[in-house]
This record gives C-alpha cells, structure tokens and sequence, in this order.
C-alpha cells in the first residue's frame, strides 16, 4: 500500500519546481531592458548595414549629410577598437564611394576605317555624311598615300604597315585582307585617351561563317577586347594563311580569345543587288548603325547620286538620330489602308488590309549577292513583291524634315514617287489622289533605353484630300496596329 507521505512527497517538489520558475521569469523581465540600452549604446557608435544604406539614400537634402557628419565626429571621440567599423560595412563604403554612372557618348568611339587608294576619291563621299569634325574621333587607314584637300571633312588619314612579313595563300582573295585586319591594332596603338569601344546574306554565312562579323559592314569591338586582341593578332594572323578576308581573320582570333559575336542588326552588309527599298522600309527594331555596299545597289532615294542620297537621309538624322529608318504600322479605317512608315526615309500605302505580321517582313525588292531572286537565301524572313496591281505599294519619299520648337516635334514631308501603274479594277479609293504625306513626329532621346518597341502611328484629320497627315510616336496605353472600323472606334471611345 501506498502511504500519504508518499504521495505529498512528489506534490512538494513539483511546487518548488513552479516557485523557481516564476523566480526565474522575473529575473529576465528586470534583465532584458538593461540589455536593450546597452544595445542601442553600441548602435550609435557602430553604423549596421541597414542604418548606413538609409543615410546613404537620405544624403540627397542636407539634413540627412548633417546627420551623417555629426554621427562621424562622435565616432572620433571614441577608442580605436571600438570606432572601427565591421568588414561588411567598409566594402560597402568603398563600393558607394566608388561608384559613378558611365554613358557612353559619340567621343568615346575610335573609328578604324580601312580604305583603298584607289576608290578613295569615292569614297570618301560617304564619309563626310556622316563624320563630324571635332567630335567624331578615328582615322582612315589606306594602302598608300592620297590626295588630300584643305577643309575637307574628313577624318585623319595614315598609311598602314607595312604586312609584307605575313603569309597569304588564298588564291581567289587579295593581300589587303592582312592590312585590313590590323586596323585594330594600329588605331588602339594610336593612344586615344577614353576611348571604350572601337552580315545579312545566307549564302555568305555558309561560305564563311555564322560566328563571323563582316568587315564591310562594320563590326565594334569593346576597349578591353581590342587590348587583347592587339597582344596576339599578328601571331593569329600567321596561323591562317589560307583564309579569304579580314573579316574571317579577326573571327578566327576572337575564337583563340574565346570572346563570341554578339549581333546587332543594325550593322548592315547588304550583300545583295537592286533596289533596297524593301530592306529598309522594314527596318527591325534597332538603331540604323551602318549600310555597306551602296555603290552596287540604286541609290535609297530616285533621282540622287548615292552620296546626296546617303546625305540626304541623315539631313533627317540631324533632327531625330534616333529614330532614323523605324518602322511603325497603322491603317486607315474609313479608306481600308494599310500604312507603313520608314521614318525620315518612306510611307508606303497600300490599299486594302495587312497584317503587321507581314508588312514587318521586308518585300523582296532586292537580289541576292549572286543576282538570283532566291527567296532561301537570306538570313531574315521576306515577302515577294506584290504583282497584282491593286496590292502594289504607292511609295512616298522623305523631302524634308524640320523641328517644330513651339510644338516640340518634327515635322516631315513626303512627296509621292510617280512612276506609271498598272490599272486597278478594286471599287475603293485609291491613295493614286494623294501627292504629300506629313508625318508628325515627338522626339524620345531615351528610346532605346527601354524595352524595344515599333512606334505606333495614327492617320489625323486633313483638310486637303490629296494630303495624308500622320502622328507617329510612343504606343499610348492598350494600343496596338489594327485595323478598327466605325464601330469599334465608337464603342473604344465610351
């Protein structure tokens, strides 16, 4: 049997086991304040992370950099141990004060330009297009010495090195592929100070190479990578006797470097023939960065010599640089046109209703480098050329571009390209009755700092009936190239 002293004995010890607990409590009650203030003591004297990137993003009013200098003087007073700051917080004062934003502008580009002697009074026409004097930097590279003239607008002319030393057995190329292909090195040997960075035919990618940049074209290439590149090119060069161009040599040295091509579509060979109307009419959504090949294909705008036409194109790059060749789509809902707009080159109409999905693909007015009108052999998607009369486009080309200052935007003028046309049996109006075009246009200097987009445009009321009026610009919120009849514009608009 089991006693009653047996059974208080573990009632008694469990009361002790309570007393002491709740002693215990207390004691931490009246200790953890204490604790608490010796904390927020320390707190002053050592910024944590989070405290110091508080300060840092407040320093913009001057309050906030009085506190930060008051919170310093006070760390000065007191002992050395305690006045130096954790190792996490020192990398992020460095990091902070380190730190500064970097745009690169048009100065800091060396243009390597390699040149002939003897297409050089040609040539050189281009070049004063678009060179600036006193900003743009670089220099031309040619064979021999040239002619020169005072007050031309040209940039700095040298001859290259000689390359005699480096072999070349490539039966169907020429030797200047060598002189070429150390452009790159003679201008980084140049010593430019703060300078940061110095093809589109199917058929040629097979020959050569995907992974190739094509020279004609133009190619850039970072300010570190051209420092490498210059360490080893004359040793890659020599590896590749057999090779055609200067192009694939430079490919063949940054595959040794293991650096690969990053492409943008805006550097253009054009490898091809004929009329570029439809490559550029649809330019993809880029910056226009370079042409190529424009002595073997018509010049971009009827009735100009090539060099006028290429200066005549960046007449409207003065105004918006930009948004030279961008394309946008929209549709005129009462006449059911489709409408295209090159902007500062072209507005093509076109009766009826396309898709953006086909009016974004280029029209084949163009050869390829082979003169062969062969669909499969470009890198890009194409459309054929319309051949029913009533789906030809009725082109109209930019005459000039001027900036509106009250307005804040630039107005451009486009006179229609009257050639003879086929007769057309389609009961609807005919864009045949318009001869102008005017497109109303909003400068956006940060474009191609946002996500990329084609600029939407919208067909405007006009008092005259033989003259369209177009807005172009940024996309407004929900909109979109379509086509909306009466209809749907009404209930749009409710």
């Amino acid at each position: 049997m089991i006693t009653t002293q047996q059974r208080t004995a573990p009632q008694s010890s469990f009361r002790r086991s309570i007393i002491y607990l709740f002693i215990t409590m207390i004691l931490l009650y009246i200790l953890y304040p204490n604790l608490l203030l010796t904390d927020n003591d320390r707190n002053k004297s050592y910024p944590t992370t989070t405290n110091l990137s508080t300060k840092v993003e407040s320093s913009s009013n001057h309050s906030s950099v009085t506190e930060l200098s008051t919170t310093k003087k006070v760390v000065e007073k007191e002992p050395l141990e305690s006045t130096r700051p954790a190792p996490a917080v020192e990398m992020i004062e460095q990091s902070l004060g380190n730190y500064h934003r970097y745009d690169t502008q048009l100065k800091h580009i060396a243009f390597g330009i390699a040149a002939s002697s003897n297409l050089w009074e040609t040539r050189k026409e281009y070049i004063k297009a678009w060179w600036r004097p006193q900003e743009t930097r670089g220099v031309v590279w040619v064979d021999k010495n040239v002619r020169t003239r005072r007050n031309e607008s040209l940039p700095e002319i040298r001859v290259s090195q000689d390359t005699s030393r480096f072999k070349y057995l490539n039966r169907q190329g020429s030797r200047s592929a060598l002189r070429i292909t150390r452009v790159v090195s003679e201008t980084l040997k140049l010593g430019m100070k703060d300078i940061r960075c110095a093809s589109e035919s199917h058929i040629q990618n097979i020959f050569f190479s995907y992974a190739m940049a094509f020279g004609g074209g133009g190619f850039a290439i970072s300010y570190p990578l051209a420092k490498e590149l210059s360490k080893m090119q004359d040793m890659c060069i020599q590896r590749y006797p057999a090779l055609y161009g200067s192009d694939d040599r430079i490919q063949a040295c940054m595959a040794e470097l293991g650096v690969p091509l990053t492409r943008e579509l805006g550097f253009h060979q054009y490898d091809v023939y004929g009329n570029l109307l439809g490559l550029l009419g649809a330019h993809p959504v880029t910056p226009l960065v370079s042409l190529h090949h424009l002595d073997v294909v018509e010049p971009i705008f009827p009735g100009m010599n090539r060099p006028k036409a290429i200066s005549h194109l960046l007449e409207a790059a003065k105004e918006d640089s930009a948004s030279l060749m961008q394309q946008s789509i929209c549709y005129d809902s009462t006449r059911y046109w489709s409408i295209t707009v090159s902007w500062g080159y072209v507005v093509q109409i076109l009766r009826g209703v396309m898709s953006p999905r086909e009016l974004e693909m280029p029209s084949r007015t163009f050869l390829n480098w082979y003169k062969r009108a062969d669909y499969t052999a470009y890198a890009f998607n194409t459309r054929p050329v319309e051949r029913h009369p009533c789906q030809n486009p009725f082109v109209f080309y930019m005459s000039k571009v001027k900036y509106d200052r009250p307005r804040r935007q630039t107005i451009g003028v486009y006179y229609r390209h009257k050639k003879k046309s086929r007769y057309c049996r389609w009961r609807m109006a005919s864009p045949e009755r318009l001869d102008s075009v005017v497109v109303l246009k909003k400068r956006d200097d940060l474009r191609w700092k946002k996500s990329p987009r084609r600029d939407c445009c919208r067909v405007l009321p006009s008092d005259k009936n033989t003259t369209m009026i177009l807005s172009v610009g940024n996309c407004r919120e929900g909109e979109i190239s379509e086509l909306q009849t009466k209809k749907e514009s009404l209930v749009a608009q409710m």
